[in-house]
């Protein structure tokens, strides 16, 4: 009898279902709450989960606090991350997308606070995220557990300040 390869068990694993994800507060958090389970592009739905989360409740706490609530907010997620794609048997599963809302916060924060700046943030953001440059694309591919999911998207977050530095330091964005 041939043996089967385990990945392609994992393969064959039904998506998760909204009655899957919202038994358990992890899978939540994990989903984005619920965002993730949008298709298609799972990851550009958390994103736009994070930035109306920052819109309405985020952006408007002082920068000591918004700097606590990033900084929690990752841990919560290496944590509900981890548990998820465990039980899931997919560490890095494509809805799960807490590190987006939280790595797009990031980004937000330091951001200026325009529609504009934003918008442009949010492409920026999603560009690095989906074509994962070095080291972004070393650490998806070698850290397979909750951290690893967070980390990659903090990697993606900083490319894109990066970019939004340089916009605003040749006044394009201001």
């Amino acid at each position: 009898m041939p043996v089967m390869d385990p990945s392609a068990i994992h393969d064959a694993a039904p998506e998760p279902t909204p009655s899957w994800v919202f038994k358990s507060i992890p899978r939540v958090i994990a989903f984005g709450l619920g965002s993730g389970l949008l298709r298609p592009g799972p990851g550009t739905w958390g994103t736009l989960m994070g930035w109306l989360l920052w819109i309405l409740v985020i952006g408007r706490l002082s920068d000591a606090v918004i700097a606590a609530v990033i900084i929690a907010a990752f841990a919560l997620g290496c944590w509900a991350c981890q548990r998820t794609g465990t039980e899931m048997g997919r560490p890095d599963h494509g809805g799960m997308v807490w590190d987006e809302i939280v790595a797009f916060w990031l980004v937000l924060w330091l951001t200026p606070d325009s529609l504009l700046a934003q918008l442009l943030a949010f492409i920026i953001f999603r560009l690095f995220d989906i074509i994962k440059p070095p080291p972004i694309h070393f650490f998806d591919g070698h850290f397979k557990n909750g951290f690893g999911v967070m980390w990659d998207d903090i990697l993606a977050a900083a490319y894109s300040l990066l970019v939004i530095a340089v916009l605003v330091r040749f006044e394009v964005l201001s």
